[in-house]
């Protein structure tokens, strides 16, 4: 059987799930991989047949996406052309997670399209939406990556086509430890705002993993690094607490290593709005407004509530019954 496994490539969620995906791919049949973006900072640790623009939504610095940078960036010619190239007809399966370029290739040529992605599982009816409606943000979720087929992964299992979520085997099989720092990820804030929201805590050590940072420094009490997923790993599996974005992937893992966890969605971002909602029902702490957020922040920070959720080692056979 030949795959090609084609991955969303703005942020490093997508790519750091695809490291524990690929392999288990590559035991079921002949495995291609396609990744189109420009915001990523992982490095695959395996090789990339087709590497491409893509449409990426831009990070910004002060918290949200950039939407006149997403616009500005995007180039819809060479989109259109890379939809055009795109070989999907020699693949007997096409997985796709919330990717464009394969997913419109395979559209328009009438192929049968898989997709396996968080996204898939956030429109699902079950899945918790924010207060504000956003009628825009669910149009994107639902068209951006059309497919034939829909399979997801969220925080909780909402039917038997959407699954709680992949653990990478660094974090499943770590020996975990608390060293008493506070791990950060922060993408779309700029070091100097991120300055202003964790200064004030001078008596916590914080490890800021930042795409703004070519080389590691300190300022007070806050270590700036930039983003190395091995030295990540080290800092969050050795952590007292993580605070991250409400995107997927780290919120999970945060969960199944039972680490204090804060988020701060994202804002223009839908789906991160979608995830904060649902991480707040099952009691997570949610930042909306750094300006006005001194108090729960300190209180999370006092706070040894945990949650932990260990979530089953199944994804070789999420696979397998996604492609059979």
């Amino acid at each position: 059987m030949k795959i090609l496994y084609a991955i969303q490539g703005t942020g490093n969620g997508h790519l750091a799930r695809a490291t524990e995906i690929v392999p288990l791919l590559k035991e079921l049949g002949e495995t291609d991989i396609l990744v189109s973006g420009i915001q990523g900072d992982i490095r695959l640790p395996f090789p990339v047949k087709y590497r491409l623009y893509g449409f990426s939504f831009i990070f910004g610095k002060k918290g949200g996406v950039a939407i006149w940078k997403t616009i500005t960036k995007a180039r819809i010619f060479r989109l259109a052309n890379d939809i055009r190239k795109i070989p999907v007809h020699q693949y007997d399966v096409v997985i796709n997670d919330f990717e464009p370029v394969s997913a419109w290739a395979c559209k328009l040529r009438k192929k049968t399209c898989v997709g396996l992605s968080h996204q898939n599982a956030v429109l699902h009816s079950k899945a918790p939406r924010p207060t504000k409606k956003d009628v825009l943000g669910e149009w994107i979720l639902k068209h951006y990556a059309p497919a034939t087929f829909r399979y997801g992964f969220h925080f909780k299992q909402l039917d038997e086509h959407n699954f709680e979520p992949v653990i990478r085997s660094a974090i499943r099989n770590a020996t975990i430890t608390n060293n008493g720092h506070y791990t950060v990820y922060l993408p779309a804030f700029s070091n100097l705002e991120i300055e202003k929201l964790l200064g004030p805590h001078q008596s916590v050590r914080w490890q800021v993993f930042s795409k703004h940072c070519p080389k590691s420094y300190t300022k007070g009490s806050i270590q700036f690094n930039p983003v190395s997923l091995e030295e990540f790993n080290r800092s969050f599996i050795a952590c007292s607490g993580i605070m991250c974005t409400a995107g997927f992937e780290t919120p999970a893992e945060a969960l199944f290593m039972g680490k204090k966890l804060c988020v701060i969605p994202m804002k223009n971002q839908y789906e991160q709005a979608c995830n904060a909602a649902m991480l707040a029902d099952m009691g997570v702490s949610v930042i909306h407004k750094t300006g006005s957020c001194h108090d729960i922040l300190s209180n999370w920070l006092q706070s040894g509530q945990t949650i932990q959720i260990l979530y089953p080692d199944n994804t070789y056979d999420i696979l397998k019954g996604v492609i059979t």
